[in-house]
């Protein structure tokens, strides 16, 4: 597991940052734009919450690309470099990297074209103006695609069972926090349906719709006794496939 997939609980890693402006320099509200343009072009819109119309869209973007893409790319950094770039510079790298390993760039070109506005940093873009893809843009910032799903089997967990966090081999990215690994807690909530995450986290095993439970731990039982506030209780909402039962015998009980 890379160091930056889950930060929660980590010390010495220098002091917290208290910036407040969500967009520090005028470049990175670009970035974003191109990130939400990517997210409402998403080849799997076709098949979303609600349906969007792929198959008509004039769009030469034929992939999946969602937080969780964005995140992959980001957290597949080498470590050293993830913790010497800023938040959107992370983003500006993911989604670069995305373009290339899809084909719709090589890195030569992208280089060229670096080098090119770095020179000439007025120089104007290119643009194609589609009221279509408009249109729909603003249809995804409206609407979104919810990643709630019919379940595909009854949850295995109920409200009040003691549970433990499973610790998978974690790849490129995974959605469980790595203070919670290996640690027990108690089902509070079991959800209703079934959530898809839209992104296979390979060994991690985070694919496909599945029960997702909100997760009661002791912060005693996670930082200790000396290390935390008396009294306090973290709660965690975690996908089923990252839940154990707490014992061989209570995972034989489990349907």
């Amino acid at each position: 597991m890379k160091l930056q997939h889950a930060l929660g609980g980590l010390e010495n890693l220098g002091p917290v940052s208290v910036e407040t402006r969500v967009f520090v320099q005028e470049w990175e509200k670009r970035i974003f734009g191109i990130h939400t343009v990517m997210m409402a072009e998403s080849a799997h819109l076709a098949e979303a919450l609600p349906r969007y119309p792929m198959a008509s869209l004039p769009t030469t973007f034929k992939h999946t690309w969602t937080w969780a893409s964005l995140r992959t790319g980001a957290e597949g950094m080498q470590p050293f470099e993830y913790f010497k770039f800023r938040y959107y510079e992370k983003w500006l790298m993911g989604i670069s990297q995305f373009f290339v390993d899809k084909g719709y760039i090589t890195a030569e070109e992208l280089a060229q074209l670096t080098a090119r506005y770095r020179a000439q940093p007025d120089a104007l873009l290119p643009e194609r103006p589609n009221e279509a893809i408009k249109r729909q843009i603003v249809d995804y910032l409206l609407q979104g695609d919810s990643s709630l799903r019919p379940l595909p089997h009854a949850p295995r967990f109920t409200v009040g069972q003691t549970v433990q966090v499973a610790d998978p081999a974690a790849a490129d990215h995974t959605r469980l926090p790595g203070y919670l690994r290996n640690k027990k807690g108690t089902v509070r909530e079991v959800y209703p349906g079934a959530f898809e995450y839209f992104c296979s986290t390979g060994p991690d095993g985070l694919e496909g719709p599945m029960p997702v439970y909100r997760v009661a731990f002791d912060a005693r039982d996670i930082w200790g006794p000396d290390l935390c506030e008396p009294n306090t209780t973290i709660y965690a909402d975690l996908f089923e496939v990252y839940l154990q039962c707490r014992t061989p015998k209570e995972e034989e009980k489990t349907p």
